[in-house]
């Protein structure tokens, strides 16, 4: 679900000085991002949500969500309706479980 090898390269890349900072940016966009899906998506801008959404989870090691976006993303090119449910829910069980994990991890 969270590639905590990734999330150690990326603390090494912004420095631990700042690396509190990169997440609480991660969270608060994607938090925003995600509540808008779920309130009230728009169409014109689905496939944009989901790229971004996609290229933040890589960044942060969320795998298992970036996937669901990806495949979002592609669905949306198609025309088609991406399963907005499923992709939020694995959102909100990665972040959980980010969120309490980072601060037992050597990266915290």
């Amino acid at each position: 679900m969270i590639d905590w090898d990734r999330v150690a390269q990326l603390r090494e890349e912004v420095g631990p000085e700042d690396f509190a900072e990169v997440v609480d940016l991660f969270l608060e966009e994607v938090d925003g991002v995600t509540a808008r899906l779920a309130l009230a998506p728009d169409g014109s801008r689905l496939r944009d949500d989901l790229h971004f959404l996609k290229g933040s989870a890589l960044n942060l090691g969320f795998d298992a969500f970036s996937r669901l976006c990806q495949e979002g993303e592609r669905a949306a090119a198609r025309g088609s309706t991406p399963d907005l449910a499923a992709l939020l829910r694995c959102y909100a069980v990665s972040r959980e479980a980010f969120v309490s994990a980072l601060a037992t991890r050597a990266v915290a």
